[in-house]
């Protein structure tokens, strides 16, 4: 799986538009169709769950070392 090699983040997508987030620092990797006020609920809704992302992310793919 190439995300595994990549740091912790998420993907947002709706209809054609699609965004991936970096989860530390949480900041926008990039952002195609969103617009401005989507992709700052995106970032509150990514905030509030931060925890639980960062949780799974780790659960799932383990550390960047692991092999």
């Amino acid at each position: 799986m190439a995300d595994r090699y990549e740091p912790p983040h998420i993907h947002a997508q709706k209809d054609d538009n699609e965004a991936k987030l970096w989860l530390d620092p949480l900041e926008f990797a990039y952002v195609e169709g969103f617009r401005r006020h989507e992709c700052s609920e995106i970032l509150s809704i990514t905030q509030e769950h931060l925890g639980e992302f960062l949780r799974v992310w780790f659960e799932r793919f383990g550390g960047l070392s692991d092999e």
